[in-house]
């Protein structure tokens, strides 16, 4: 094989292991904690749905003080709730307050969500892409398609 090939096919794996791959790499941890967000506003839904569901006013619970140190706390009004809504900041909701905002977040999150896996997909079809370039740079034979 020629020189200028091999310095084709070097630049090109360079690129998908320099560029490509970091890149799909972040997007996938990215669109992995926009999941975690929507399993905490899904459990956070359930969680108020049931306290709706049993007239639930006083609540008894077990609140994490932090390196995972627990104290019981006794909440004399559970109609009212404080909900995380970003940068630190907690905002107190009536339920169905509360279940209105994290229907619109939910709404937010699934089009994150959708909006990571297609620049997954089309990272993958980038890798794709290349990975055929030095395939026909060094003339072998394609893969077959499963």
């Amino acid at each position: 094989m020629d020189a200028i090939k091999q310095e084709k096919v070097r630049r090109f794996e360079e690129f998908v292991d320099r560029r490509l791959k970091p890149d799909l790499v972040q997007a996938i941890a990215q669109r992995d904690k926009v999941f975690e967000q929507q399993k905490i506003f899904s459990d956070l839904r359930s969680n108020i749905e049931n306290l709706e569901k049993n007239s639930v006013t006083i609540l008894k619970t077990l609140v994490n003080l932090g390196s995972e140190v627990y104290m019981q706390a006794n909440v004399p009004d559970a109609t009212h709730i404080f909900v995380d809504v970003g940068l630190g900041f907690h905002v107190e909701f009536t339920w169905s307050e509360a279940l209105n905002y994290i229907s619109a977040r939910e709404e937010n999150i699934a089009r994150q969500i959708e909006e990571y896996t297609r620049l997954i997909a089309s990272i993958k079809a980038q890798i794709k892409m290349v990975c055929e370039g030095i395939r026909e740079l060094l003339q072998l034979p394609a893969e077959p398609a499963y």
